[in-house]
């Protein structure tokens, strides 16, 4: 039996939250911590790796079965660092401020462990459009939590955001949050306030399961009322001989009638 392709959505949506390669898979955090003290850098980061890993998903997926697996490697690394040069020219010649600021952490795009590690678990094993899609969902997750942490260090640590002054924070900012010491900081409680969202969603899905497995989905369903009916199932005295046929095989707690859907199936039925 094929196994079941995860829907392009959730291939997408998986890198912003529970998968985001910052965050969750805390790949590359060197150039993240060194980049990350202006909004600006932030952005310019995010979407230089961005754009390196959507081609290069799509390259190395469009190639992956001509490829052997005992020179894999160091054909992605090639096919990688051709995208970042193209980018670094790119930049160099439009946003030359930018290439200063960023400096050597562009060619190091290159060997940045979430493009490599991208190419090597989903693009070589998918077809190109779901490879395209996970680099989108991948460099979106990366851009957002670097743009969050880079503007949280420039806020509080230099009173300004988008080398705008910021009137109050200006004269009181904590210098040590622009510092490394002050970006691991900031970077902890990051990850700790995703964990912690990513964990309420779960309990909060995990309760919904649990109010269905108890037939909590019923309540509508007990309010159907039909010619000749009760005001509700739950009251109703007709028990088997009910002819409502959605409503045969679930058992209310006065009827004893079993309705699909609920999980304690009485004795002798099918």
């Amino acid at each position: 039996m094929a196994k079941k392709e995860t829907p392009l959505l959730e291939v997408f949506t998986r890198g912003i939250l529970k998968e985001n390669p910052v965050l969750m898979l805390l790949l590359g955090i060197c150039p993240i911590l060194a980049v990350s003290t202006t909004a600006i850098n932030g952005i310019g980061m995010g979407i230089a790796a961005t754009v390196v890993l959507i081609a290069t998903n799509f390259i190395i997926s469009c190639i992956r079965n001509l490829v052997s697996d005992k020179v894999r490697i160091p054909v992605y690394i090639t096919v990688i660092a051709g995208m970042v040069t193209i980018i670094q020219l790119f930049i160099k010649a439009n946003v030359p401020s930018l290439d200063e600021s960023l400096g050597i952490f562009i060619p190091l795009i290159t060997v940045n462990c979430i493009i490599l590690g991208r190419a090597e678990a989903f693009a070589s094993k998918n077809n190109p459009l779901r490879s395209v899609v996970d680099a989108l969902g991948m460099g979106l997750g990366f851009t957002l939590a670097l743009v969050i942490l880079s503007s949280l260090r420039e806020i509080f640590g230099n009173g300004t955001w988008f080398g705008k002054s910021i009137p109050v924070l200006s004269d009181h900012a904590f210098s040590i949050i622009a510092m490394p010491p002050g970006g691991f900081f900031i970077y902890g409680l990051m990850i700790a306030g995703t964990l912690g969202i990513i964990r309420f969603m779960e309990n909060n899905a995990r309760n919904k399961a649990k109010e269905l497995a108890k037939g909590g989905t019923l309540t509508a369903q007990a309010s159907v009322v039909e010619d000749g009916c009760s005001s509700s199932c739950a009251s109703c005295q007709a028990g088997a001989a009910c002819g409502m046929a959605e409503f045969r095989g679930q058992m209310t707690p006065k009827t004893k009638l079993w309705i699909p859907g609920n999980p304690k199936r009485p004795e002798g039925k099918e």
